[in-house]
Protein backbone atom coordinates (compact mmCIF):
# COMPACT_ATOMS: atom_id res chain seq x y z
CA UNK A 1 0.00 0.00 0.00
CA UNK A 2 0.89 3.56 -0.51
CA UNK A 3 0.18 6.65 0.52
CA UNK A 4 0.63 10.24 -1.70
CA UNK A 5 -0.43 13.43 0.44
CA UNK A 6 -1.13 16.61 -1.55
CA UNK A 7 -1.44 19.38 1.22
CA UNK A 8 -1.63 21.95 -1.53
CA UNK A 9 -4.20 21.31 -4.30
CA UNK A 10 -7.86 22.39 -4.16
CA UNK A 11 -8.90 18.26 -2.89
CA UNK A 12 -6.45 18.35 -0.49
CA UNK A 13 -5.54 15.03 1.35
CA UNK A 14 -4.57 11.80 0.69
CA UNK A 15 -5.15 8.95 -1.59
CA UNK A 16 -4.24 5.52 -1.29
CA UNK A 17 -3.13 2.65 -3.75
CA UNK A 18 -3.93 -0.71 -2.55
CA UNK A 19 -2.02 -2.92 -4.67
CA UNK A 20 -0.70 -6.35 -5.34
CA UNK A 21 2.00 -8.09 -7.70
CA UNK A 22 1.70 -11.13 -8.54
CA UNK A 23 5.15 -13.26 -8.88
CA UNK A 24 3.88 -15.50 -11.91
CA UNK A 25 2.27 -13.52 -14.07
CA UNK A 26 4.58 -10.14 -13.29
CA UNK A 27 1.69 -8.20 -13.02
CA UNK A 28 0.68 -5.34 -10.59
CA UNK A 29 -2.57 -5.09 -9.65
CA UNK A 30 -3.67 -1.76 -7.85
CA UNK A 31 -7.13 0.13 -6.76
CA UNK A 32 -7.03 4.07 -5.57
CA UNK A 33 -9.23 4.70 -2.16
CA UNK A 34 -9.39 7.56 -0.76
CA UNK A 35 -9.59 5.82 3.23
CA UNK A 36 -7.28 3.32 4.31
CA UNK A 37 -9.35 0.79 6.32
CA UNK A 38 -9.89 -2.44 7.03
CA UNK A 39 -13.07 -2.68 4.99
CA UNK A 40 -11.42 -1.38 1.88
CA UNK A 41 -8.25 -3.66 2.56
CA UNK A 42 -10.90 -6.44 2.49
CA UNK A 43 -12.25 -5.16 -1.05
CA UNK A 44 -9.12 -5.05 -2.43
CA UNK A 45 -8.59 -9.12 -1.27
CA UNK A 46 -11.92 -9.88 -2.77
CA UNK A 47 -11.06 -8.42 -6.00
CA UNK A 48 -7.57 -10.33 -5.83
CA UNK A 49 -9.54 -13.75 -5.31
CA UNK A 50 -11.59 -12.58 -8.17
CA UNK A 51 -8.90 -13.02 -10.35
CA UNK A 52 -8.16 -16.70 -9.73
CA UNK A 53 -10.38 -19.73 -9.84
CA UNK A 54 -11.45 -20.63 -6.32
CA UNK A 55 -9.72 -23.71 -6.07
CA UNK A 56 -6.13 -22.07 -6.65
CA UNK A 57 -4.40 -21.32 -3.27
CA UNK A 58 -3.08 -17.42 -3.08
CA UNK A 59 -1.22 -15.95 -1.10
CA UNK A 60 -1.10 -11.99 0.48
CA UNK A 61 1.43 -10.74 1.68
CA UNK A 62 0.94 -8.02 4.67
CA UNK A 63 3.30 -5.28 5.40
CA UNK A 64 2.87 -3.16 8.40
CA UNK A 65 0.09 -1.19 6.91
CA UNK A 66 -2.66 -0.59 9.80
CA UNK A 67 -5.21 -1.85 8.28
CA UNK A 68 -3.29 -5.45 7.75
CA UNK A 69 -2.43 -4.97 11.66
CA UNK A 70 -5.80 -4.89 12.80
CA UNK A 71 -6.52 -8.24 11.27
CA UNK A 72 -4.77 -9.67 14.53
CA UNK A 73 -7.41 -8.27 16.48
CA UNK A 74 -10.73 -8.01 14.05
CA UNK A 75 -11.15 -11.48 12.48
CA UNK A 76 -13.80 -10.39 9.46
CA UNK A 77 -10.48 -10.05 7.27
CA UNK A 78 -9.05 -13.62 8.31
CA UNK A 79 -12.10 -15.28 8.08
CA UNK A 80 -13.21 -14.60 5.07
CA UNK A 81 -9.34 -15.55 4.02
CA UNK A 82 -10.06 -18.70 5.58
CA UNK A 83 -13.21 -19.34 3.86
CA UNK A 84 -11.66 -18.30 0.38
CA UNK A 85 -8.36 -20.15 0.11
CA UNK A 86 -6.40 -17.44 0.90
CA UNK A 87 -3.27 -17.44 2.87
CA UNK A 88 -2.60 -13.97 4.86
CA UNK A 89 1.36 -13.84 5.16
CA UNK A 90 2.85 -10.91 7.72
CA UNK A 91 6.28 -9.83 7.04
CA UNK A 92 8.03 -8.82 10.51
CA UNK A 93 8.39 -5.24 10.93
CA UNK A 94 11.02 -3.16 9.38
CA UNK A 95 11.20 -5.57 6.62
CA UNK A 96 9.58 -4.57 3.94
CA UNK A 97 12.76 -5.26 1.56
CA UNK A 98 11.22 -8.52 1.93
CA UNK A 99 8.24 -7.59 0.24
CA UNK A 100 8.29 -8.22 -3.58
CA UNK A 101 6.02 -5.41 -4.32
CA UNK A 102 8.30 -2.97 -2.88
CA UNK A 103 10.42 -2.45 -5.69
CA UNK A 104 7.34 -2.15 -8.07
CA UNK A 105 6.30 0.47 -5.49
CA UNK A 106 9.76 2.17 -6.13
CA UNK A 107 9.06 2.12 -10.13
CA UNK A 108 5.65 3.49 -9.80
CA UNK A 109 7.52 6.73 -7.93
CA UNK A 110 9.78 7.06 -10.48
CA UNK A 111 7.82 6.89 -13.92
CA UNK A 112 4.38 8.24 -12.40
CA UNK A 113 4.84 10.53 -9.43
CA UNK A 114 8.48 11.75 -8.93
CA UNK A 115 8.84 15.69 -10.70
CA UNK A 116 5.37 15.36 -10.99
CA UNK A 117 2.58 18.23 -9.82
CA UNK A 118 -0.62 17.27 -10.16
CA UNK A 119 -3.13 19.87 -9.64
CA UNK A 120 -5.85 17.17 -8.21
CA UNK A 121 -6.48 13.50 -6.80
CA UNK A 122 -8.47 12.65 -9.91
CA UNK A 123 -5.18 13.42 -12.11
CA UNK A 124 -2.82 11.89 -10.31
CA UNK A 125 -4.74 8.99 -9.45
CA UNK A 126 -5.00 8.90 -13.47
CA UNK A 127 -1.53 8.89 -14.09
CA UNK A 128 -1.16 5.62 -11.48
CA UNK A 129 -3.59 4.20 -13.58
CA UNK A 130 -2.20 4.53 -16.85
CA UNK A 131 1.04 4.32 -15.08
CA UNK A 132 0.22 0.36 -14.13
CA UNK A 133 -1.45 -0.25 -17.50
CA UNK A 134 1.76 0.75 -19.06
CA UNK A 135 3.58 -1.27 -16.71
CA UNK A 136 1.88 -4.16 -16.94
CA UNK A 137 2.35 -4.04 -20.82
CA UNK A 138 5.73 -3.49 -20.60
CA UNK A 139 7.47 -5.74 -18.54
CA UNK A 140 10.53 -5.91 -19.45
CA UNK A 141 11.29 -2.71 -20.60
CA UNK A 142 14.51 -2.02 -19.39
CA UNK A 143 14.30 0.80 -17.33
CA UNK A 144 11.73 -0.59 -15.21
CA UNK A 145 13.70 -3.77 -15.12
CA UNK A 146 16.86 -1.74 -14.18
CA UNK A 147 14.66 0.03 -11.17
CA UNK A 148 13.36 -3.17 -9.90
CA UNK A 149 16.52 -5.17 -10.23
CA UNK A 150 17.81 -2.42 -8.35
CA UNK A 151 15.54 -2.26 -5.15
CA UNK A 152 15.04 -6.09 -5.19
CA UNK A 153 17.63 -7.14 -2.55
CA UNK A 154 16.19 -10.32 -1.58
Amino acid sequence: MATRTQPHTASAGRSHVFAAYDLGKDTLYGHLKPRKNRMRFLEFCRHLRSLYPSETRIAIVLDNFSPHLSTEKNTRVGDWAAANNVELASIPTNSSWLNRIEAQFAALRYFALDGSDHTSHKEQGSMIRRYIIWRNRHADDRRLRAIVNRVNVA
